[in-house]
């Protein structure tokens, strides 16, 4: 693994966060070593607070010493420090690009389908709704592509990572429907492409379907009524 004999890393994150294994996937991408530290969100030491004082989450990456949160923000550090396998395109437009899906990915697709998980009725509909047109503005970008990338896993690609693995038990815990296989066959076979290399597959073993069901069962729960007033 690639190594600077000054580095040190560490990742302080939490088991099921899409934001920390996007982070996990890049380091592993890169050969990086690194240590990694489990937090526990939901019963936290003093940890986070010292690494991330602003938002107290996960992930933080702290290389050397120095505490870098928000994925991604880390993502682009990981890709300008260690810049063997590049993440990001060299050509300045077409990183632009990426970044406007990363963004809306964040803000868009990742946003409307956690909603779909944590809330019901109407606005569970509403939230499907446009989880499906969102998807619809991915599949169009997709096309004719093994990755966003291209014939290569790439930053994009860890950023909407979380559809192939988690949104298929949020779709299960919600009894709702989003990613018809028939209706996206791009990202269908995207999915396959993803989940099937061998540095994606390694990072999400440890987590059985079941876990994450029960996880998820348990966060649905909780967070129907924090969002119930939430508009669409």
């Amino acid at each position: 693994m690639e190594k600077k004999s000054e580095d040190c890393v560490k990742l302080v994150g939490f088991w099921s966060s899409p934001y920390v294994h996007r982070v996990r996937w890049a380091l592993k991408l890169k050969g990086v070593e690194y240590e990694y530290i489990e937090e526990d969100i939901f019963n936290r030491t003093s940890l986070l607070s010292e690494l991330n004082p602003v938002y107290g989450k996960v992930p933080v990456l702290v290389h050397n010493g120095k505490p870098l949160p928000e994925s991604l923000i880390i993502l682009e550090y990981i890709d300008e420090i260690w810049d063997h396998n590049p993440l990001l395109p060299f050509d300045p437009y077409e990183r632009s690009q990426v970044r406007f899906w990363a963004k809306f990915s964040e803000e868009k697709l990742l946003l409307l389908t956690g909603l779909a998980l944590c809330s019901e009725g109407e606005k569970q509909e509403r939230a499907v709704k446009l989880s499906i047109e969102a998807l619809e503005k991915i599949e169009q970008i997709l096309k004719g592509k093994i990755f966003f990338g291209g014939d290569k896993i790439g930053y994009l690609d860890l950023i909407i990572g979380f559809i192939s693995y988690m949104l298929p038990i949020w779709e299960e815990v919600a009894s709702v429907k989003i990613l018809d296989p028939l209706k996206f066959p791009a990202i269908a076979a995207w999915t396959d492409n993803f989940m099937n290399n061998e540095v994606i597959k390694s990072e999400l073993l440890p987590y059985s379907k079941d876990e994450m069901i029960r996880y998820f069962e348990w966060r649905r729960k909780e967070l129907i009524p924090v969002f119930a007033s939430y508009q669409l």
